[in-house]
């Protein structure tokens, strides 16, 4: 049984009686499923949905694809290309901050990718040229060899989490018609207006206040950056009690 696109064969195995359809191909499948998951959700994604966008019958789809999970992984895929590369030469922590930044940014536009993520396989072109670029920012962290899966996890699973959060909070206040702050502002005067949740409510206000911010998207950039400040921290001082030298 083949569990993913990138393994076994590369091409369909259905046999064809018809011709391929005119002007239709794998990247444009692709590129249309993209644009159907960003502004559809994944629940809503089918191939029937997908055949209308292109117009073109659901059964010439599968001259390109299996499944609709071929499909989801092509397009899985093509959105780690969006992830910019750092400049080599620059300190890994510059290029560590950027990778991390692009990802969750690409998290937070692309909502539909953190389930997939986290369930196919990510061996795809562009997500290896990713892997390749995390791995060598972590190679020249200094860490001994068997530390850095570690430090790759705690860097881009936080990332992926921060960013799949901020994603879904978004889009809720889209739906619901208010903004960020809006909604924001709704949750925290329903929580003060509960006698039994002051002690949290006013905890929270505490700690808001010290943080800074104007906006909710402040705050949470400051959360971020000072997140990630405290990963690399870590490295650095895991780094040094091994005695490793940074590259």
């Amino acid at each position: 049984m083949r569990t993913s696109v990138w393994l076994g064969r590369t091409a369909p195995s259905r046999s064809r009686r018809t011709e391929s359809p005119a002007g239709l191909d794998r990247n444009r499948i692709t590129e249309a499923s993209v644009r159907l998951l960003d502004a559809d959700g994944l629940a809503k994604f089918s191939m029937r949905r997908l055949a209308a966008e292109l117009d073109v019958t659901a059964m010439s789809l599968y001259w390109y694809v299996d499944t609709k999970d071929d499909l989801l992984e092509l397009a899985l895929d093509s959105v780690y290309a969006e992830i910019d590369r750092p400049g080599e030469g620059a300190d890994w922590r510059d290029r560590l901050r950027e990778l991390a930044r692009s990802y969750r940014e690409l998290l937070v536009r692309h909502i539909w990718i953190s389930p997939l993520a986290g369930t196919f396989l990510n061996i795809g072109p562009n997500s290896m040229l990713f892997s390749y670029a995390v791995q060598d920012v972590i190679r020249d962290t200094g860490l001994p060899l068997e530390r850095q899966t570690g430090a790759l996890s705690a860097v881009f699973q936080f990332v992926y989490g921060f960013g799949t959060v901020e994603g879904n909070f978004k889009a809720r206040c889209d739906a619901t018609g208010l903004t960020q702050d809006e909604y924001h502002q709704r949750a925290m005067g329903t929580i003060r207006a509960e006698p039994h949740l002051r002690e949290i409510s006013d905890y929270s206000d505490e700690i808001m206040s010290a943080r800074g911010g104007e906006t909710v998207e402040e705050m949470r950039e400051r959360d971020f950056v000072f997140a990630l400040d405290l990963v690399i921290a870590g490295i650095e001082a895991v780094r040094d009690r091994s005695g490793s030298p940074a590259q």
